[in-house]
């Protein structure tokens, strides 16, 4: 006999449905309400836009873990592509993402804790900086890199500008060297071979080395001197654009110039609000919910609608253009980032729009009358309340 108390949720809307009588995953049906029972509003058939971290395959180290969300577990998303990734703590070692580099650009969110990053350009240009909670970074295609914690630990989110991406891909030093013969390593850095005699027989991926010392101490010179533009940006001190309802601090290149092919939006929207009807012309939009909960809907045209539930550690898609939303359907704060494969942040308000259409045009869609025209022309937000 199913459970039939209001704690489980049947895939029932009024008259319409029926009850589950089992097999099921009632933690995920509690989770996704929305998908179990769709608002009467949805309608035809959308390819899945929620994949949870959770779902993803976790690969773990000597002294981190690292799992991704890629367009293989997340087929539409064929633009983004993400990676949360740990880096141990500890008194006198710590996690290190060992020197690398990759095909694809990366840009980086930090979780919590803190790090140390290193980098050079093309041009033999040097770049080292800390980075904390609510800090970014960014590393153009093909520039080498390192992220070693500080003895907090760290833990963030890397998004890369290619959806079929994958973090075990990557270009490793270790790698490289245990696939080439030592004697063409002496021969390259001008050293006996003995001296390289235990050089690692394979990648070290993520592994525990020495705490870093002063930020001054590994800003080296260079004789080219430092990148010309930060890889990192301070988000989170960045003042936010504040809305009835929420907030949002946007980076993209026209404030965070090294950032070319990616543009990110962090989001804040307080219990009840909404981040309003909106779409963007520019991009697909990749989502990363950092707490709380909440729900989109996306349009997708042809009378097509699907509605999902996100939750912490959740990824999000919207393809190009289509027309979405996304409410808090919680009690606490949802702070979630809208990311982008594009030099510079671009949405389309649907407020803004019909408040700077002809009034009558709109009263002939919508069958509105003066009160709501009025409303609508003094109402422009990003964020609004329901």
């Amino acid at each position: 006999m199913p459970d039939a108390t209001p704690a489980v949720p049947q895939p029932e809307r009024g008259p319409d449905g029926g009850t589950d009588t089992g097999p099921r995953n009632l933690a995920l049906d509690r989770q996704n309400p929305d998908l179990l029972a769709p608002p009467a509003t949805d309608h035809g058939t959308l390819p899945n836009l929620w994949f949870p971290f959770s779902g993803a395959h976790n690969r773990l180290e000597s002294a981190g873990w690292a799992r991704e969300v890629t367009q293989r577990e997340l087929p539409i998303a064929t633009t983004l592509a993400s990676v949360n990734m740990r880096l141990n703590p500890g008194q006198t070692e710590s996690g290190v993402r060992e020197l690398h580099w990759h095909k694809q650009a990366e840009w980086a969110y930090m979780l919590s804790g803190s790090a140390r990053l290193t980098a050079i350009d093309e041009e033999g240009r040097s770049f080292a900086d800390d980075v904390a909670r609510g800090d970014v970074w960014y590393f153009p295609a093909g520039l080498p890199h390192a992220i070693q914690a500080h003895a907090e630990g760290c833990e963030f989110l890397l998004v890369f500008d290619d959806g079929s991406f994958s973090e075990n891909d990557t270009f490793l030093l270790t790698d490289w060297l245990a696939h080439t013969p030592k004697s063409v390593i002496a021969k390259n850095f001008g050293v006996p071979e003995e001296l390289l005699s235990n050089l690692p027989t394979k990648e070290r991926y993520i592994f525990p080395a020495a705490l870093p010392g002063p930020l001054a101490a590994d800003q080296l010179p260079s004789p080219q001197g430092p990148v010309p533009r930060s890889f990192t940006h301070r988000l989170l001190a960045q003042a936010p654009r504040m809305a009835a309802g929420g907030q949002v601090r946007i980076a993209d290149s026209r404030n965070f110039p090294v950032a070319q092919t990616i543009a990110a939006a962090l989001v804040e929207v307080e219990p009840g609000g909404l981040r309003e009807l909106h779409w963007h012309p520019n991009a697909d939009e990749w989502q990363y919910y950092l707490e709380g909960q909440g729900r989109m809907t996306v349009f997708a045209s042809g009378g097509k609608a699907r509605t999902f539930d996100y939750r912490a550690g959740d990824v999000g898609y919207v393809p190009f253009a289509m027309g979405h939303y996304v409410e808090n359907t919680g009690t606490t704060p949802l702070r979630f980032l809208e990311m982008f494969k594009s030099d510079r942040f671009a949405d389309v308000s649907l407020t803004q729009w019909l408040a700077l259409t002809p009034p009558a045009l709109v009263k002939a869609h919508l069958n509105v009358g003066d009160e709501f025209i009025a409303h609508l022309q003094k109402t422009k937000p990003v964020v609004v309340k329901p």
